[in-house]
């Protein structure tokens, strides 16, 4: 069957399924979005796709149509015969029963070229998710996902803007990463309460970085507190040599953790 997600609606109230606030459900029911996220992910036939939450299917279809194989992982057993329906036929679909934050991954993601995270991303586990893809060392080249505005804003804040925090620093070590689309509340069902943007996270060519935990605890500890400053906040570090570091690159310890970058942060580190 030719799906669209307009059908949605009308497949979902068939099957009897009733949207849980707890699975952060929240699906796509606008055509032309997602074909933009499609167009911008810039999906091929050597990609393999991981996506997380496929709802009802209406992003998996469309993926199943650019990519070699889609891999989608979804926690409500109760969508299966949803999944089905939508997905009937599409041979490169495989659909995971489970919860992706406990799952094994790496197992499932051999042969492939291009391994690209495409998904609109549960709001409630945006973060964890990342963290797991981090973690587990996923082998990512590429992670193009919709999350609420507010989370999309400090994952690719810069210095001195409010929304940077150690969040944006740590992610800002591992990918390269912009706005991509703007997307409005009202493309959901049911429509959310917040604005949603899409992201797209490249990954970086490694640091040179002596030790990665310490780097990770100084970025964390300097924003212990965000309005108070490097000398208040990283009290038990020896401060007389951060100090020249920050000296050199014309700022001090009554700086801000909010004003510093990245490259800062990794000097330090390694100097310590």
């Amino acid at each position: 069957m030719e799906y669209s997600p307009n059908k949605m609606k009308t497949l979902l109230e068939k099957n009897g399924f009733n949207l849980k606030k707890n699975f952060g459900q929240n699906f796509i029911i606008d055509e032309n979005i997602i074909d933009g996220i499609i167009k911008k992910a810039e999906i091929d036939q050597d990609t393999l796709v991981l996506e997380i939450g496929p709802g009802a299917g209406s992003l998996t279809y469309k993926l199943s149509e650019k990519a070699n194989k889609v891999i989608a992982y979804e926690i409500d057993k109760q969508l299966k015969p949803i999944l089905d329906t939508t997905l009937q036929n599409k041979t490169n679909v495989e659909i995971i029963y489970q919860d992706f934050l406990t799952s094994d991954v790496k197992t499932k993601i051999k042969d492939h070229k291009k391994l690209y995270v495409v998904a609109n991303l549960p709001y409630y586990i945006t973060t964890p998710i990342i963290m797991k893809i981090i973690e587990d060392r996923l082998p990512v080249q590429k992670i193009a996902i919709m999350v609420q505005k507010e989370v999309g804003n400090r994952f690719k804040a810069k210095p001195g803007t409010k929304d940077y925090n150690s969040l944006s620093v740590f992610l800002d070590y591992y990918f390269d990463i912009k706005k991509i689309m703007d997307i409005s509340k009202n493309v959901f069902l049911p429509k959310p309460n917040v604005d949603s943007i899409v992201i797209e996270m490249k990954k970086k060519p490694q640091k040179q970085v002596k030790n990665e935990q310490l780097l990770f605890k100084l970025i964390k500890d300097s924003f212990k507190q965000k309005r108070k400053t490097i000398k208040n906040n990283l009290k038990a570090y020896p401060l007389d040599q951060i100090e020249p570091i920050l000296k050199k690159h014309n700022f001090d310890l009554t700086t801000r953790a909010e004003q510093i970058p990245l490259e800062i942060f990794i000097e330090i580190a390694n100097n310590l």
